[in-house]
This record gives structure tokens, sequence and C-alpha cells, in this order.
């Protein structure tokens, strides 16, 4: 007679199974639980999921909303205006040094706070440090809804270069000359 303990509880086989076997047992089936549910979640976290939000495509506002006054879609970081029949998403971000740019109603130009750099309507640069205007995003209209991919950014034009002729129509918001 062998030393191991036995149980009264049999296995599968009809032969009775000692502790050890029985504990051992439940260990593997718990690691197997906690793989098993390790591998169910990271299919969640690492599988695909179409990009929203900045570096994705968002939904934005209706095509009717849009007029000569820029519109400010915060989950976008951009700007949407029309220039002519062209729907426009201007990135609220300064060429310069990366600044939130403003749109100034006094004037009616883009404004930035930190070194000054303005930009027209169309975020064409006008004056200041920036090397070049306000960079764009790619625009699709589906249904009447304006979509907003703004992992397609398009970099703003050279200084100099304006397709608008709109002068500042008053006093700046940040101070100074118009």
């Amino acid at each position: 007679m062998s030393n191991e303990i036995v149980d009264d509880e049999t296995g599968p086989s009809g032969r009775p199974v000692n502790r050890r076997t029985f504990v051992a047992r439940i260990w593997k089936a718990g690691f197997a639980a906690i793989a098993g549910a390790g591998i169910w979640t990271s299919f969640d976290v690492l599988g695909s999921v179409a990009p929203s939000g900045l570096g994705g495509v968002v939904k934005t506002v209706g095509e009717s909303e849009v007029t000569d006054a820029p519109v400010y879609v915060r989950d976008a970081q951009t700007y949407i205006t029309s220039i002519g029949d062209e729907v426009v998403a201007l990135w609220q971000r300064c060429p310069h040094l990366g600044c939130r740019v403003a749109w100034c109603e006094s004037s009616r130009e883009f404004e930035c706070p930190c070194h000054g750099s303005k930009f027209n309507r169309a975020g064409e640069v006008r004056s200041g440090p920036s090397p070049r205007g306000m960079d764009r995003f790619k625009v699709d209209v589906t249904g009447g809804i304006i979509e907003v991919d703004t992992g397609a950014v398009t970099e703003g034009a050279p200084p100099g270069a304006e397709s608008i002729d709109e002068p500042p129509a008053g006093p700046s918001c940040l101070g100074g000359e118009a």
C-alpha cells in the first residue's frame, strides 16, 4: 500500500484521486481561466478600431451651418469656413510654435496669442513669425454633414500667398494696429 492519502472521491476513470492531484487540477483550471480572460480582453484592446477624433474622420456640422464666419469644432480641433464655394477646415494649431489660434470677430482674422501671427479667413499668413499659413484638413460632405479627416493634413501656403482679398475689418483682438 502506498503512503498517499486517498480521498473517497473518484476521478473520471473511476479510480480514487489523491488530494495533491485534485489541488493541482484546480490550479491548472484557474490558470487556464485567467489566460482565457487575458486573451479575450486582448482582442478588445489590440483589435483595429476606426480612428475618430484628431487623427481620424470627425463628423462635424451641417453644410448649411457653414458661412464665411468660421465655426469652431472642438473634436476636430478645427475651424470650418467657406471660401467661395469651397468648404475649408483649418487646423487650430499655429504653424509657428503650435499655439491655439483664435478667431477675432472684430478684425475678422485668425490671431495667434503667443507670438502675434495673423491669418486671413482662408488661413493664409498675413503677419508675424509664422513660416506658413494654417494647415488644412481634407473635407468631405456626406448627406449634408461635413466630415473632416484630421489624419490628412495639407500644409498652409507660404507667406505672401493670398487667395482672398479681405483686409482686416477692424481692430485686432490682441491689441495694436488692425
